[in-house]
């Protein structure tokens, strides 16, 4: 049986590996595949909060929504990235910041 507290540990596992890995990562890929980590954490924070203390669907309706926010990140994103990899040939974060002036 899982309880509310297990679930809370994993979305801290998960959102501790997003953290890691949009920190410590210089691939914008793996940034984005950390931010997406991130934004599953916070999804399943609200299910399990929904499902433990007021069981009502409210919490499960905001997962619904990060999942078209991360749906739309991506595909952004990604199409940044395949933009930035045509002009450089590189993907690495320190390139991009070249691109500021």
């Amino acid at each position: 049986m899982m309880t509310l507290t297990s679930y809370l540990m994993i979305s801290t596992f998960l959102f501790l590996c997003g953290l890691t890995a949009v920190i410590a990562r210089k691939n914008l890929i793996a940034v984005l595949l950390g931010i997406e980590l991130i934004l599953n954490a916070s999804a399943l924070n609200f299910v399990a909060y929904t499902r433990f203390v007021n069981n009502n669907l409210d919490g499960h309706i905001f997962p619904l929504f990060i999942i078209i926010v991360a749906a739309a990140e991506a595909a952004v994103g990604l199409a940044i990235v395949i933009r930035f990899f045509q002009i450089r040939e590189s993907i690495h974060i320190d390139d991009a910041t070249q691109l500021q002036s």
